[in-house]
């Protein structure tokens, strides 16, 4: 699903991982992590997508800066970052960036 975000500027976090083949707990851990983002203060929405090759790219849209470093720091998804860490993630890397405009095409 193409997430619905405001007028820019916003924020987007895109999150790029390459998994490891351990796959206990991942599934309920996204599900997880989603419905707290979606309950934070300034989250705008979500799109994700996985490769059979275990890529897996998220972006994740925010009002602000101070939005995304509560995210951050929010418990559950600590703990989460440290279970990526050393069990899920072979690789990732954590890019973001300012949305400064935006256009797009809807049949």
């Amino acid at each position: 699903m193409i997430a619905s975000t405001p007028r820019p500027p916003y924020y987007a976090v895109t999150f790029t991982s390459l998994r490891t083949e351990l796959d206990e707990g991942y599934g309920v851990t996204a599900e997880r992590m989603l419905e707290l983002a979606a309950q934070q203060d300034g989250f705008l929405g979500v799109e994700s997508a996985r490769g059979a090759d275990g890529l897996g790219i998220t972006v994740s849209y925010w009002r602000d800066e101070a939005a995304i470093r509560q995210w951050k720091q929010q418990s559950e998804h600590r703990a989460a970052q440290q279970a990526g860490r050393s069990d899920w993630y072979s690789t990732f890397r954590v890019r973001i960036s300012r949305v400064e405009r935006e256009y797009g095409f809807e049949r």
